[in-house]
């Protein structure tokens, strides 16, 4: 099926650009009952969109006129959450609108205000640009909107996820009553819904998202990472997939110039786009992603809104997305307009639980695998390097002259082993990574217990750790600290032994050295961990001394006779006969931790910020009462 367009102007200019197969949201606004009227879209990035309203408006603004009168005040608005994508839609409309005459003016934060006020002031058709810039025009006077005939919300979701609702009722309710308006969304929260009652008329509900998520020309991969091996693991997926453009999306601004750096040491040709430049570095940056100079852009979620780029074939998700919505739209800056894109989510095992949940709200079933080996990337080096085009190609006369001098001092096979060096010397090194594993499911678990050790076969090895029930040691933050630290997960690690000074752990034996290797260049902090070769008792008896242990409480009631404690031990401390702690594995929750109520319900202290290393917090030797009572100076009755 194909364009039914009326006005010439605007048919020349979609056959010029071989638009032949129009999509579905672009049906959907030509359809005969959506002529004239109000529409509330949902749509999915990449759908088209843009050039859908952009010939939705084309009939109420041209009529039955080939070409506009002369510029005046401003006949359609458009108004999207960020500059690059109200860039983007002028960039959009100078071609649409290419034989019209029409003369389109953009309004986006980061440029000339000034420069934006005279070609306003010499005339607009059609007006592009973001909240704030808007509302600073009109406020100021600058811009005219009482000839108003059509105005435009493009992905008004995002425009109220970035808090320019106010902004947004404050342009709209300075638009004329009469005016047509179109509301574009990806996704129809209760804010839009509200928007749409309160500033539309009799508007036509039009749901063109597919059932996939709206991304069927996406196919999406979950790898699991290591916890301390992000970066290697992006390098290896961009090196794995190769596609001409790439986006890496980041949570912070920190973490962009951290991958971006990374990135660039490792010789990829990459640029970042964070809120932090300057309009003219974004634009920079966009220009090199689209004429090939990068081929790797780092950003952050609103950086990267509105970012349309040709040729980008993967997108990784250095750190997971807040919600489904981030996540579609995030993904959705590849498979555009019918081209096929890659969507890599990077897994730690602690946020598996959660990308699953973002899978499940976007209706896709996650595909679990390992990270690229540096392996699976060289053979799919040599694989390519077969289909090189200097490969293919047949030679010149003068290559062939050459290559024979070439082959009368040299041999066929060192010429051939230069070219592979050549080839392989412009492409970044793989990294060397390691796959976690899929987590151990309730039997993995039964048979680890019953074989003694955290894979249940191969033994363990044992480790030491500088930190003690004098230190608040508790197995709920003792383990996450032993996997990060030595670069393992929960399934490698045995039974876990707390003594007054120190705390044994078992670690399996494939993964010890890596644990040993990844342990011993340490995290910057005052934790030390080394190997235990004789086991848990080396160095010290089984059971520490029968001292009052740190935290327990004194023992009220008449007291026993010769036992200084009571038989049956507290829940909230160990053992009073002096045996070691065993953590083992026991689940959130259960029992109490030693160092006090307000710790465990994950709140600080009375008067007390929380503490970040627990091992680094004193135990108050006054009760929240006394505290309080030394600070009452009022005398007390004696």
């Amino acid at each position: 099926m194909s364009f039914s367009i009326t006005n010439p102007a605007l048919a020349r200019a979609l056959a010029e650009r071989d638009y032949n197969n129009p999509t579905p949201v672009q049906l959907a606004v030509l359809a005969p009952d959506a002529l004239g009227r109000d529409l509330l879209v949902s749509a999915q990035t990449g759908s088209g969109k843009t050039v859908a309203y952009g010939l939705a408006m084309a009939g109420t603004l041209l009529g039955v006129e080939e070409r506009f009168a002369a510029a005046t005040a401003p006949l359609a608005l458009v108004v999207a959450p960020t500059r690059e994508l109200a860039l983007q839609v002028q960039r959009e409309f100078t071609w649409l609108y290419a034989g019209t005459g029409a003369r389109i003016v953009s309004c986006v934060g980061g440029m000339d205000p000034r420069a934006e006020h005279r070609l306003l002031n010499q005339g607009a058709h059609i007006v592009v640009g973001t909240p704030g810039r808007l509302r600073d025009h009109l406020e100021r006077g600058r811009l005219d909107l009482s000839a108003l005939r059509v105005v435009v919300l493009d992905e008004a979701d995002e425009m109220l996820d970035l808090g320019f609702r106010e902004d947004l009722e404050f342009i709209l309710d300075a638009t004329p009553p009469e005016r047509r308006s179109l509301l574009f969304s990806a996704t129809m929260p209760r804010g839009i819904t509200a928007l749409a009652k309160r500033y539309q008329s009799d508007a036509l509900r039009i749901e063109v998202a597919g059932s996939e998520g709206g991304h069927a020309d996406i196919e999406y991969r979950t790898i699991r990472i290591a916890p301390t091996e992000l970066d290697h693991a992006v390098v290896n997926v961009l090196r794995y997939y190769d596609t001409p453009s790439a986006i890496v999306f980041c949570n912070t601004r920190e973490a962009v110039r951290r991958l971006h750096a990374m990135l660039q040491e490792r010789q990829f040709s990459a640029v970042a786009l964070s809120g932090e430049l300057s309009q003219n570095e974004r634009n920079n940056a966009l220009q090199a992603l689209r004429d090939g100079r990068a081929r790797v852009c780092v950003a952050t979620d609103v950086a990267a809104r509105g970012i349309d780029l040709p040729n980008l074939g993967l997108v990784v998700h250095a750190e997971l997305p807040n919600d489904a919505e981030s996540l579609q739209h995030r993904s959705g800056r590849t498979g555009r307009a019918g081209r096929k894109g890659v969507s890599v989510l990077l897994v730690p095992p602690f946020r598996r639980r959660r990308s699953e949940e973002l899978m499940r709200s976007v209706g896709i079933a996650p595909v679990w695998s390992g990270p690229p080996t540096a392996d699976d990337i060289r053979k799919l080096d040599h694989e390519r390097m077969l289909l090189d085009p200097m490969l293919t190609e047949e030679p010149g006369e003068e290559e062939v002259a050459a290559a024979q001098a070439l082959l009368a001092s040299h041999s066929a096979e060192h010429l051939a082993a230069l070219l592979v060096r050549l080839y392989r010397a412009g492409l970044p090194a793989p990294e060397e990574v390691v796959d976690p594993g899929e987590p151990r499911s309730l039997r993995d678990r039964d048979t680890r217990r019953e074989a003694g050790g955290p894979s249940g076969e191969g033994g363990t090895a044992w480790f030491r750790l500088n930190i003690g029930r004098r230190n608040n040691a508790d197995p709920r933050w003792l383990l996450p600290l032993i996997c990060r630290r030595g670069n393992v997960t929960r399934r490698d690690i045995g039974a876990i032994r707390i003594f007054d000074e120190e705390t044994t752990f078992e670690v399996s034996l494939g993964a010890a050295d890596r644990f040993a290797k990844a342990a011993r260049r340490g995290d910057g902090d005052d934790v030390l961990i080394e190997p235990l070769p004789a086991g848990p008792s080396e160095g010290r008896s089984e059971r520490p001394s029968r001292g009052k242990p740190p935290h327990a409480k004194p023992h009220r009631g008449k007291p026993m006779q010769g036992k200084p404690y009571p038989d049956k031990p507290r829940r909230d401390g160990p053992p009073d006969d002096g045996a070691p702690h065993e953590a083992g594995f026991r689940k959130p929750g259960k029992g109490k931790p030693a160092y006090g109520k307000a710790q465990a319900a994950g709140k600080p202290a009375a008067g007390k910020p929380a503490f970040e290393k627990p091992w680094e917090a004193k135990p108050s030797g006054h009760s929240a009462k006394a505290g309080k009572n030394a600070k009452d100076k009022r005398p007390r009755r004696p």
